[in-house]
């Protein structure tokens, strides 16, 4: 266990959980494929990541009632988002039985948790099928408490939410942090307020409403702050510079030139794309051009940071002693438009300092490059991780019991 950072809650490796029942929220909110016989788990790895706290849970006698949410039904129970196959997924990678529950709550699933045995498993319905999941409903909370007598959280993805199986349970059941969960906030409280420096900071993706808090907060504390991807269309505008058709959000615009002001009179260096490559569609068969500039003509699209920003990126991030990424340089998911994000994933894999990275689509990045096992810590979380970095309490930590 890593002791870098701070966390002050309860930790399931404490927790009375030796012939008790308790009830794991996990993050198992995972991408589903079709398979021959039905849905199977695309990707496993938010589930490999929950595996040691439930084996914890088991090896110390305990029985386990997983409950997460999977994608966003819109209309109560829906079969193609049910927690089937993943349950089965489960059961494949703990070589143990994970029996399915019939629903999220009620009498027939309160049977089931009752006759559980010592380290055996139930896994809930999909937690979203219940509309009082997201409402935080009293009810639903004290009905999820009559399954279990201990609650452990371990779904970092989702403890910036204030939802029934991430917040209102937890302040009826004696509630403890998981071993994932636990790491997350370490790593991630580290990484904010006692790095090792330089500290680099490299954030990406399309929205500079999405990332403003993490931009102010390490204006502050970091020695570089790196903007690429899409967002980066938005401090463009705010200097007057032409970005042709490239996405811009409109709403980002103001903020970025706060971002702008502030960085004038910050120790902490801004630095912004100075060559782009565009293109004339969002597609990987278009036309694609290299901008020796920043500026985009009319009838283009900047989709990836350029080769100069690139090797600069990739320079002040080899020197760094942390670094944090979140959000892609560019359209990665285009071959085309892949570069930046491939030229910032290997500076960050190569890097001798510290290296955090999180947010989905910088993890799908890793994981595409081949790279994901090269880095220190990859955050499960994506909102959640934002939140924290910028200082916010997350309500799903909060209500745990305090160590």
């Amino acid at each position: 266990m890593s002791e870098r950072g701070t966390f002050d809650k309860a930790s399931v490796r404490d927790a009375p959980v030796g012939g008790e029942r308790v009830l794991a929220r996990v993050d198992f909110n995972v991408p589903l494929s079709d398979g021959d016989s039905g849905p199977t788990v695309a990707d496993d790895t938010r589930i490999r990541a929950a595996l040691p706290t439930i084996e914890l849970i088991r090896d110390r006698g305990g029985a386990a009632v997983l409950v997460s949410h999977l994608g966003r039904p819109k209309d109560g129970p829906d079969p193609a988002l049910s927690m089937a196959p993943v349950a089965a997924r489960v059961a494949d990678l703990l070589g143990a039985e994970v029996r399915m529950a019939p629903a999220v709550v009620g009498p027939e699933v309160e049977a089931e948790a009752e006759r559980l045995d010592p380290g055996e498993l139930l896994m809930l319905e999909n937690s979203r099928f219940e509309p009082g999941e997201t409402r935080n409903d009293p009810e639903l909370a004290t009905a999820l408490a009559r399954l279990a007598d201990v609650y452990v959280d371990d779904a970092f993805g989702a403890a910036h939410r204030a939802h029934a199986t991430t917040e209102g349970v937890a302040h009826l059941l004696p509630g403890y942090a998981g071993l994932l969960l636990e790491r997350e906030v370490r790593e991630l409280t580290a990484v904010r307020d006692v790095p090792v420096r330089p500290l680099c900071v490299a954030l990406g993706g399309a929205k500079v409403t999405d990332k403003i808090g993490v931009i102010d907060r390490f204006l502050e504390t970091a020695d570089s702050v790196l903007i690429g991807g899409a967002m980066c269309f938005s401090f463009f505008r705010a200097r007057g510079v032409e970005t042709g058709q490239s996405l811009v959000e409109e709403e980002g615009i103001a903020l970025a030139e706060h971002v702008l002001e502030r960085a004038e009179t910050s120790d902490c260096e801004l630095l912004l794309p100075t060559d782009l490559v565009a293109g004339r569609e969002f597609d990987a068969a278009t036309e694609v051009r290299e901008l020796d500039g920043i500026a985009v003509p009319d009838g283009w699209m900047g989709l990836d940071i350029g080769p100069r920003t690139a090797a600069e990126y990739s320079k002040v991030i080899a020197g760094a002693g942390t670094v944090l990424w979140n959000g892609p340089m560019g359209a990665f998911e285009l071959e085309p438009f892949a570069a930046g994000t491939r030229a910032v994933a290997e500076a960050v894999a190569a890097a001798p300092g510290f290296t955090v990275v999180g947010g989905g689509d910088s993890a799908a990045a890793l994981a595409e490059f081949g790279l994901a096992d090269r880095v220190d810590w990859l955050s499960t979380g994506g909102g959640a991780s934002l939140e924290l970095l910028e200082g916010k309490s997350l309500p799903g930590v909060e209500a745990l019991l305090d160590a």
